[in-house]
């Protein structure tokens, strides 16, 4: 095997029963591909290298059951590192982890554990203890087992949690929604029925209005269609004086010509004419009975003083 996982010898070379040693080859990476072919290399051998993390197809590995990374420069595992679930003994001693992914929990067949000379972060620190023998280093497996499985426990809480509180918060707003929704619909309900009570009272204004001018209509045409007479009161005094004038003015005419005659008959050669004759005998006759009717009235107005 040539440093950075290039090729050389074969990795069945190295094979020995179920065990693949690959310590101290200076790994920069870890030969996955090469690893998966060979299924019955149960135990793996990766100390002493300059390994800075594990690829995450490295977890496909799942018929590892002992595994050796003790002495490299590890500062995490990949996250799904719970996969190999197969894994009984994992040597982590002497590198640069501070913590362990959460999927540690998942490796239920672990009995051995080692995770000394490492920056652990306090509280898993102390959950590992020391590991200075066959004893420490089984008990720092199921001690570190339980721990990972109470954050586990604890990180599925909180998204539980969260997923609830997600939940309840969709539904708020589901329901915040709904009701804007409704009242929403209620507002358009009653501006609906506000514009047709609207569109109503202008219907009954134009109706009445209609009616009205039908009325007026009908009225004026019924006043139109009586007599003029009828339309007019009657002026019967008015008749009455045109009449009076009317006879008034014939006498006045037929006086302008008696009155044209006599002059005619008294002042013109027409004297002697039969019919002046007459008028003139008139003329004397009538004077003579005004002079008669004025002695007689003389003659009572003295009886009247005695």
């Amino acid at each position: 095997m040539s440093r950075g996982g290039g090729k050389g010898a074969s990795l069945k070379d190295k094979l020995d029963g179920n065990e693949l040693d690959l310590s101290l080859c200076d790994l920069n990476e870890v030969p996955v591909r090469e690893l998966a072919a060979l299924p019955k290399a149960t135990i793996l051998d990766l100390s002493c290298n300059n390994l800075i993390s594990l690829p995450s197809d490295f977890c496909s590995l799942m018929h590892l059951v002992k595994l050796d990374l003790s002495k490299n420069r590890l500062q995490q595992l990949p996250l799904d590192f719970g996969r190999l679930v197969n894994l009984q003994h994992l040597d982590l001693l002497n590198n640069r982890l501070v913590t362990l992914p959460v999927s540690f929990a998942q490796l239920k067949n672990l009995k051995w554990l080692d995770l000394k000379d490492n920056p652990l972060d306090p509280v898993l620190a102390k959950v590992a203890g020391d590991c200075l023998d066959e004893k420490q280093c089984k008990q720092a497996a199921v001690k570190v087992l339980q721990h990972m499985k109470a954050i586990q426990s604890e990180q599925d809480r909180q998204r539980q949690r969260k997923l609830q509180a997600e939940r309840e918060m969709e539904k708020k707003r589901e329901a915040e929604q709904r009701a804007k929704e409704a009242q929403e619909r209620e507002l358009r309900k009653r501006e609906k029925a506000e514009e047709k009570e609207r569109r109503r009272r202008e219907y009954d204004a134009q109706k009445a209005a209609k009616q009205e001018m039908e009325k007026k209509t009908k009225k004026e045409t019924v006043q139109a269609r009586k007599p003029a007479s009828s339309s007019r009161p009657p002026q019967p005094p008015r008749h009455k004086h045109s009449w009076s004038r009317s006879v008034l003015r014939v006498l006045l005419f037929v006086l302008l010509c008696v009155l044209c005659t006599l002059a005619a008959c008294k002042l013109t050669e027409l004297q002697r004419q039969p019919l002046c004759v007459s008028v003139n005998t008139l003329y004397e006759d009538v004077l003579a009975a005004l002079q008669n009717h004025k002695t007689l009235q003389n003659m009572l107005q003295q009886n009247s003083q005695q």
